[in-house]
C-alpha cells in the first residue's frame, strides 16, 4: 500500500509541476527566440554570477546607439577615412575625415559641427591621420606623390609642411609613428616597382610650407601597390605593411638597411585591405582583405616552435551567421585594450553594420547597428574614452554611436550613394606566393 502511494503521490507531483512550470518554460523559450542576445542577459542575471569583461564590453557594443548624425551637406561625398585627436585641455578633440570630393574635413567631436574643410590633393585620398603628441597637427596624403600636414588651429588653406616623394610617386597609403617622428607612405605599383617613403617628421610646425625630401625607402619587399601602413602604437620603431600582393611584412626601422629591418613576412593569400596591431603589448598583427577574409598572426610566437598563425578565414561573409541581410563586406578591425579582446566591423551594402568578435575558434557576431547609415560604411573610429563609435559611408553621413544614446531626430536621412572614381583596389592574386620568413 505505501508503494502505491508513493506513485500516485509521484504522478501527482509531476502533474503539478508541469502545470505550474510549463508557462514559464515556454515563456523562457520564446524569449530566447525573440531576442537575439537573450541567451547572454540570462546568463548575465543568473544569482551569484559576475560579468566577464569580454561579455561587459559585448553588451556595450551591442547597445551602441546613433547619439548624434553631422549636419547634411548639399554636396556628396564618400568618408574614406577619419581619424580622432587627442583631447586638447579646456576643450574636446577632433575628428578629421578624408572625403572622396577631394577635401580634408574638420569635425568637433561631440558635436560633429563642421569646424574647417581644407581642399586636398586631386586625385584618391591616402587616408588622413592626427599626430599623437601635437593635437592640432592633422596629416594627409594623396595621389600627386606628396603627404601634406595641417594646423588645425588655421583657416589657410595652405599647408604647414609638406613631405614630398619621388617623381613617380602615387601615395595610397601611410601612417605616422606614435611619437610624430616618422611619417611612411606607401605607393602604388610602378612598372615594377612598389615603395615605402620615410620622412623625418620632427619640427613640421616650425618652418611653414617648407617641404621636406625623403629620408630613405624600402623597395624591396612587396611586388605591388601597398595599400596599407601602420606603426606599432607604443614602440615607433614597429611598422607593418600589406599589399595587393597578400604579404604582410614587419619592419623594425631601426636597422641600417631593409634586409636587416624585415623582421618578418606573412602571406594572407589575397589583397590587403585593412591591418593593425592587437593583443597584449600589441604582439599580434591581424589583416582583411579585399575578398572578405581575415588573417590574424602572434608575432610574439616568432622564435618559438608554435605555428603563428591564430586564425585565419577565407571568407568571413560565410563564417558568420547574421540576420539583417548578411555580412557584405569587412571595414576593419578595433582591439578593446580592457577586454584584451579584438573586434571586427563589417556591414551590408543598405548600410546596416556588424559588430564580430574575434577568437582563435572562430567570429561569432555581436551586434548589429541599424537605422543609422543607407549605404555601405567605409570608415570607423573607436573611442575607448567613453565606448563611442564614429562612422562613415558613401551616403556622405558621418554618425556617432554611443552606448544606450537616445537620437533627437530619428528620421533616417535618405541615400546619398554617388558614383565615384574611388573604387576599391582589387587584384587577381598569386596564391602560390611564399613567406619569405616564419
Amino acid at each position: 500500500l505505501s508503494l502505491q502511494q508513493d506513485v500516485i503521490a509521484g504522478f501527482l507531483y509531476a502533474i503539478l509541476i508541469l502545470v505550474v512550470f510549463h508557462p514559464v518554460v515556454d515563456l523562457i523559450d520564446n524569449f530566447n527566440l525573440t531576442y537575439k542576445y537573450a541567451p547572454l542577459i540570462i546568463i548575465s542575471c543568473w544569482p551569484g554570477r559576475e560579468m566577464t569583461a569580454v561579455e561587459k564590453v559585448e553588451e556595450q557594443l551591442a547597445a551602441l546607439r546613433i547619439a548624434r548624425r553631422c549636419v547634411p551637406r548639399q554636396e556628396p561625398t564618400y568618408l574614406l577615412d577619419m581619424d580622432t585627436s587627442r583631447a586638447q585641455p579646456g576643450g574636446s578633440s577632433l575628428v578629421a575625415v578624408s572625403c572622396s570630393s577631394p577635401a580634408l574635413r574638420l569635425y568637433g567631436r561631440d558635436t560633429l559641427q563642421l569646424l574647417r574643410e581644407y581642399r586636398a590633393q586631386p586625385g584618391a585620398p591616402g587616408g588622413v591621420r592626427f599626430a599623437r603628441t601635437r593635437p592640432s597637427v592633422v596629416f594627409s596624403a594623396g595621389s600627386q606623390g606628396t603627404v601634406q600636414c595641417w594646423d588645425a588651429r588655421s583657416a589657410t588653406q595652405k599647408p604647414v609642411q609638406v613631405f614630398s616623394g619621388y617623381p613617380s610617386n602615387v601615395f595610397i597609403s601611410f601612417d605616422v609613428s606614435c611619437t610624430d617622428l616618422i611619417v611612411c607612405a606607401g605607393t602604388e605599383k610602378v612598372e615594377k616597382d612598389a615603395f615605402l617613403v620615410f620622412w623625418d617628421a620632427r619640427g613640421v610646425t616650425d618652418c611653414a610650407s617648407a617641404t621636406k625630401e625623403p629620408l630613405g625607402v624600402y623597395s624591396e619587399s612587396h611586388n605591388d601597390d601597398i595599400t596599407k601602413i601602420c606603426f606599432h602604437p607604443i614602440e615607433p620603431n614597429l611598422v607593418v605593411s600589406g599589399s595587393t600582393d597578400g604579404l604582410v611584412n614587419v619592419f623594425d626601422i631601426n636597422k641600417d638597411n631593409e634586409d636587416d629591418a624585415l623582421i618578418s613576412t606573412c602571406n594572407s593569400d589575397s589583397s590587403v585591405s585593412s591591418l593593425g596591431w592587437s593583443g597584449e603589448d600589441y604582439k599580434q598583427i591581424y589583416c582583411t582583405t579585399h575578398d572578405e577574409g581575415f588573417c590574424w598572426w602572434d608575432m610574439a610566437q616568432l622564435d618559438t616552435e608554435e605555428p603563428i598563425t591564430l586564425l585565419h578565414v577565407l571568407d568571413v561573409r560565410e563564417s558568420v551567421c547574421t540576420k539583417n541581410h548578411g555580412l557584405h563586406y569587412l571595414v576593419g578591425g578595433l582591439y578593446h585594450e580592457k577586454a584584451k579582446k579584438l573586434f571586427l566591423l563589417g556591414g551590408t551594402s543598405t548600410g546596416d553594420i556588424h559588430l564580430l568578435s574575434c577568437g582563435t575558434d572562430g567570429l561569432s557576431l555581436v551586434g548589429s547597428l541599424c537605422g543609422g547609415h543607407s549605404a555601405t560604411v567605409r570608415s570607423f573610429c573607436w573611442s575607448p574614452t567613453d565606448e563611442s563609435l564614429l562612422t562613415g559611408g558613401e551616403d556622405a553621413q558621418l554618425l556617432l554611436w554611443k552606448p544606450g544614446a537616445v537620437e533627437r531626430s530619428l528620421t533616417k536621412k535618405a541615400s546619398l550613394k554617388i558614383s565615384s572614381s574611388v573604387q576599391k583596389r582589387v587584384r587577381v592574386h598569386n596564391t602560390s606566393l611564399k613567406s619569405r620568413k616564419k
